[in-house]
């Protein structure tokens, strides 16, 4: 809880501490020769501060302060204006003017917002008048000393030696720190539209309203599927281009997409996680579309093809052969090594549920464990190959997040007393064989993002019942905890859909329970619709 009151106020701070004039600083100093001590701990962001010559100015990276803050940041890229919301507080700086708009009134500003290698950085003076935060600066050390209420025996937010209101900053703790919303790009599910194949103009200018409308429901970071099936939005040397950037799998682009979408998402102060379907292979029945690279062309004996219980027909890697497996892992450390992503994500494809699975030969070949039971020995190649690829992130960037979202249910009590109090049809243990316990309780994970996808009605596996069992699971460990919401389901006829106010209801239950950190929304083109009014129920509730 600490760690995560000091994270809150870093943000604020090296965002909200503009304007921050040093006595007798006449040049700019080499990155990263500041240095920010919060409460007597030292602190670290994204991008190092660095002060404005003449002006005397701390610039910091807006970025910072919607990672873990209950403020709202929105960048426009159109008018290059920065907006910082918090409670009833909004700031507004445009870049090249000279002033600031505060609460309706114009304050001027000694440096304004600016884009530096490709980073929003703002001047703030605003954490000292506004949150009670005191800034010293030793010009030896070359340090900037914060000290906030908290710090000081007072409430944090309010005014020393005044009695806490209560306003909307509780709620605003209560709604976490994560805010975010999925984007498929598997069939062109939220982007880029079919109409936008092989325009690059087009999918980029596609990608920034997307942005921009969900920034404005207060979502501060997008979970972007970038390896929707087997393939790629970004030139690789390991898979092909991805189809749904053009129509046509293999095709070059013509540009980046995720260098572009990285930056994008970044300018507006949001966190870009890297979304990763791990073994699905193709979508199609047949081979015929696929580029010469895809891995069911290089290795068709890596891949199993599988008819599911609705007649629907998709390829996998099979997870039980250990070269596929680090095929896998390889690809997503392209992106890890070469792309300023701020996490890895994977979802729920490991073994498909409700389908027959032919690993027989794969089962004879490398069952090095002796297992004498299938479902074992499949539960513990995920197992290897979650715990290899947390190892192989954390090896290249140790402080990188690398979680997944499993389906809502690991086990119902009736196959595990240790489960949940549920009658799921479908359990992440024994359908997909992803074992989240074992890889919470072992760290393999930084977060976790159940889908828990049913109301608070829903008698078969309650939200509530499901969310209490999943904090329950994490309590006492360091992995987070997310929960996965569907506003898909709101106005169709499954019990408790028929409102919005059920998503407002769910997120209320969320402020119940400690370990609950954060939102995520599947997915965006379901939010931009405003099922049912939820974007402007989002809206209220994140104070955006």
């Amino acid at each position: 809880m600490r760690l995560r009151k000091s994270l809150i106020f870093l943000c604020l701070l090296t965002l909200l501490v503009p304007w921050l004039r040093i006595d007798g600083a006449n040049a700019a100093p080499a990155a990263g020769d500041i240095s920010i001590v919060l409460d007597g701990q030292p602190l670290a962001t994204d991008a190092a501060p660095y002060v404005v010559p003449k002006a005397n100015v701390t610039m910091v990276p807006i970025r910072v302060i919607s990672e873990n803050l209950g403020a709202s940041v929105h960048w426009s890229q159109s008018d290059q204006t920065a907006t910082i919301s918090r409670g009833d507080a909004t700031i507004r700086m445009t870049k090249g003017k000279k002033f600031a708009e505060v609460g309706g009134r114009s304050v001027s500003l000694d440096n304004t917002v600016d884009a530096k290698n490709g980073r929003i950085m703002v001047p703030l003076r605003f954490v000292g008048e506004n949150l009670g935060v005191v800034v010293d600066w030793n010009s030896k050390t070359r340090t900037i000393t914060l000290t906030t209420p908290e710090g000081t025996g007072a409430e944090p937010g309010s005014d020393p030696g005044s009695n806490p209101g209560s306003n909307g900053g509780e709620a605003n703790e209560g709604s976490t720190a994560m805010r975010g919303a999925w984007i498929s790009t598997v069939y062109n599910l939220d982007w880029p539209s079919k109409a936008s194949y092989g325009d690059a103009a087009k999918q980029q200018e596609e990608y920034r309203k997307t942005l921009d409308e969900l920034q404005g429901m207060g979502i501060n970071t997008v979970f972007v599927q970038v390896r929707p099936t087997g393939d790629a939005l970004y030139p690789s040397s390991l898979v092909p281009w991805s189809k749904y950037l053009t129509g046509t799998q293999g095709q070059d682009p013509g540009y980046d997409p995720l260098a572009f979408l990285i930056e994008e998402t970044h300018d507006r102060g949001m966190r870009f996680e890297a979304w990763f379907n791990p073994f699905r292979a193709s979508v199609d029945a047949t081979t015929a579309g696929l580029a010469a690279n895809h891995v069911a062309i290089q290795h068709p004996d890596w891949v199993v093809p599988v008819q599911s219980s609705s007649g629907s027909k998709v390829t996998y890697l099979d997870p039980g052969v250990p070269a596929a497996r680090q095929h896998i892992i390889d690809a997503i450390l392209e992106v890890v090594n070469r792309y300023d992503i701020d996490g890895v994500h994977l979802d729920d494809y490991f073994y498909p549920s409700g389908a027959t699975f032919n690993d027989d030969a794969s089962f004879k070949l490398y069952n090095d464990g002796g297992f004498t039971a299938k479902a074992d020995w499949r539960r513990d190649n995920i197992n290897r190959f979650v715990r290899q690829l947390s190892e192989s992130i954390h090896a290249a960037k140790p402080k990188l997040a690398f979680g997944i979202s499993p389906f809502g249910v690991w086990r119902n009590q009736s196959a595990d007393p240790t489960g949940s109090d549920t009658k799921a049809g479908v359990t992440t243990y024994d359908s997909m064989f992803a074992d989240v316990r074992t890889w919470i309780r072992s760290g393999w994970i930084d977060y976790v993002v159940p889908q828990i996808y049913w109301s608070l009605s829903y008698k078969n596996a309650r939200y509530d019942v499901l969310a209490d069992w999943w904090a329950n699971e994490v309590r006492g460990t360091k992995v987070k905890l997310y929960i996965g919401h569907a506003p898909y389901k709101l106005g169709t006829s499954e019990a408790g859909w028929q409102s919005a106010q059920e998503i407002v209801d769910q997120l209320n239950y969320n402020k119940k329970l400690a370990e609950i950190q954060g939102d995520v929304y599947f997915s965006a083109k379901d939010l931009l619709k405003n099922p049912l009014g939820l974007a402007g129920e989002l809206r209220k509730y994140y104070g955006s």
